[in-house]
């Protein structure tokens, strides 16, 4: 499969995001990146103190956020805007209002029937995250990782003109499906979607996926006792994206819903 055009324009940006330019230049191209979208750099550093604006996109959080310690509490992976959420049509979610996709071509031929249908009738939550965004993803609940599957695909934008106008665009995108097990052994998907510019979707507990690179097969890694924390930041996605979550059924009360914005650490469901 060779690379498709919206993955080169992503990658020739992402060199110029990278790129660090001289101290006074460096802070026109920050400054004006922080004015233009509107980013709100309250909990942040000074945008000047990013050496690239690719360090701007990925910037940290100044101070933790607090979060509550309930085990039932599921918190926001992400600051984003829920663009869909609600419960799974058999296996067919909404992209946007009046627009499904399959939750089973979106998981990809790396996840069995017997996977793919133990989510089936569940629930699903799309968490869109504009370029103004804070672009870091965390652990939305105490959990085990079973697997990670990397699927090389397009960067097509995902912003809400995209949604409505592009059928299937969740998996005709590149994306990395992550299966987590609860406590309780009950099974959800956190699926990272890449998009047009840079493109690039980091995975701090997995190094070995290198998105919107060379890769063009689709690539399988298990874990036997991967623990990870309620709160804990595993990786980032470097420009705006989206996530979605499919859980098995009932798994949730949602305390969200679609047009709701949301922040890292607000809880937005309690498990069953």
């Amino acid at each position: 499969m060779s690379k498709h055009i919206t993955s080169l324009i992503s990658q020739n940006f992402g060199k110029f995001a990278s790129k660090e330019f001289s101290p006074w230049f460096g802070r026109i191209v920050n400054q004006s990146y922080v004015s233009l979208m509107g980013l709100d750099m309250s909990e942040f550093e000074k945008p000047s103190s990013y050496k690239t604006l690719n360090k701007l996109f990925t910037r940290h959080l100044r101070e933790p956020r607090a979060f509550s310690a309930d085990k039932a509490d599921f918190i926001s992976p992400c600051d984003s805007l829920i663009s869909e959420c609600g419960d799974l049509d058999e296996s067919y979610a909404l992209q946007i209002k009046g627009m499904e996709y399959s939750s089973d071509e979106l998981l990809g031929e790396n996840f069995s029937k017997e996977e793919k249908e133990r989510v089936h009738n569940g629930q699903f939550i799309n968490f869109y995250l504009s370029p103004k965004d804070y672009h870091r993803y965390h652990i939305p609940m105490d959990l085990k990782i079973l697997k990670a599957v990397h699927i090389p695909g397009k960067l097509y934008p995902v912003n809400m003109p995209s949604l409505k106008g592009r059928l299937n665009l969740f998996i005709e995108n590149e994306r990395v499906v992550i299966k987590c097990e609860t406590p309780e052994q009950k099974i959800f998907y956190m699926v990272l979607v890449g998009a047009l510019n840079v493109g690039v979707m980091q995975v701090s507990f997995e190094p070995r996926i290198k998105t919107n690179a060379s890769a063009t097969e689709q690539s399988v890694y298990m874990y036997e006792d991967l623990h990870l924390k309620k709160g804990d930041d595993f990786g980032c996605f470097e420009m705006g994206s989206t996530i979605v979550i499919i859980s098995e059924e009932q798994m949730f009360d949602l305390h969200v819903k679609s047009g709701d914005n949301v922040r890292f650490a607000q809880t937005i469901a309690k498990l069953r």
